[in-house]
C-alpha cells in the first residue's frame, strides 16, 4: 500500500482510479471528485473541503477526518465503508451506497444525508439539521442515535434503533420492519402509514402519534401527559406504562395502560371496529 502524508491536493480528480492507497493528515482543497474510481483507500487525520470526494469508491476507511461544509455530497455511489471519529459539517452525505459501518461520527448538517443505502451499521451516530435523512434506506442498526433533524427514517425497511433519543416531527412515515428498543422518540405524527413497527421500552412524546398504523407493537412504554390523539385508524397490540391522555379511533387489537384520561371513539371509527381498551387492575 502505497503512502502519502501531509500533503495538498486540490483541483478535479487528482487522485482519479487510486488503488491500495493510504492518506495521511492529507488536505483536500477546492475543487471536485478528488478520490474517485478507487479501491482499498485509507484516510486517517485528513481534511477534506472539495466537492465530492468519495464517488465510486469500494473498500474503504476513513478515521479522524473532518469534512468541511463545502465538501458536500461527498460519499455517493461506494460500498464497504468504515468510517469512525468523524466529523461531518456537509449536507447530502451517503447516497445511494451499500455496507456502511460507522462509529462516533456526528453529523453536523444531516440534510437529505443516507438516501437510499442498503446495510447501514452504526455506533454512536449523531445528526443535527437538515431533513430526510435515511430516505429510502433499508436494513440499518444503530446503537446510539441524537437526532434532531427533521422527518428521519421516511420509506425505509429493516430498522432497528436501540438507545436512541430523536426529537422531530413525521418520522418513521411509510417505514416497514422497524423495531426500537430503551429509546426517546420525540415529535409528532410518529410512525404514521407505518407496518409492522415495534416499540420496547420506549418513551413517547408528542401529538396524534401512531396512526395509520398496521400491525403496530408497543411493549412496556410510557407517554408522555401531553399526548393525545394516539392510535387513531391503526391496528395495535400496547401495553402502556403508567397514563396515557387520549387514545382516538383505533381499529383493531388491545390496548392496556395503567390509567387512561379519555377515549374517544366516534362515528368516524374504522372497521372492524373491535379494540379492546382497558385500564391494568
Amino acid at each position: 500500500m502505497t503512502t502519502i502524508t501531509k500533503q495538498h491536493f486540490e483541483g478535479e480528480r487528482p487522485l482519479f482510479e487510486s488503488h491500495d492507497l493510504r492518506l495521511e493528515q492529507v488536505t483536500i482543497g477546492d475543487g471536485e471528485s478528488a478520490i474517485k474510481e478507487c479501491t482499498d483507500i485509507e484516510a486517517v487525520g485528513c481534511h477534506f473541503w472539495g466537492k465530492y470526494p468519495f464517488w465510486h469508491v469500494h473498500r474503504f476507511k476513513i478515521d479522524d477526518c473532518q469534512f468541511d461544509a463545502g465538501a458536500r455530497s461527498a460519499l455517493w455511489y461506494s460500498s464497504d465503508m468504515l468510517m469512525t471519529n468523524t466529523r461531518i459539517d456537509g449536507p447530502k452525505m451517503f447516497r445511494e451506497m451499500q455496507n456502511l459501518k460507522l462509529e462516533n461520527v456526528v453529523i453536523n448538517d444531516a440534510d437529505e444525508t443516507f438516501w437510499r443505502c442498503r446495510d447501514i451499521e452504526a455506533r454512536n451516530l449523531e445528526l443535527h439539521e437538515g431533513t430526510y435523512p435515511f430516505m429510502f434506506s433499508e436494513n440499518i442498526k444503530i446503537d446510539g442515535l441524537k437526532s434532531d433533524s427533521k422527518y428521519v427514517f421516511q420509506y425505509c425497511k429493516n430498522v432497528e434503533l436501540n438507545h436512541a433519543h430523536i426529537v422531530t416531527k413525521d418520522s418513521f412515515w411509510e417505514c416497514e420492519n422497524v423495531t426500537i428498543y430503551n429509546s426517546v422518540l420525540d415529535g409528532e405524527y410518529l410512525a404514521w402509514h407505518s407496518k409492522n413497527v415495534r416499540l420496547v421500552n420506549c418513551h413517547l412524546a408528542g401529538e396524534q402519534l401512531l396512526c395509520y398504523a398496521d400491525q403496530l407493537v408497543l411493549e412496556n412504554c410510557t407517554f408522555d401527559p401531553l399526548c393525545d390523539r394516539v392510535f387513531e385508524y391503526s391496528s395495535v397490540q400496547a401495553d402502556i406504562r403508567g397514563h396515557i391522555e387520549n387514545i382516538k379511533n383505533p381499529t383493531t387489537g388491545t390496548i392496556v395502560a395503567d390509567s387512561i384520561g379519555s377515549v374517544t371513539i366516534d362515528q368516524n371509527v374504522r372497521q372492524p371496529a373491535n379494540c379492546v381498551i382497558t385500564v391494568r387492575k
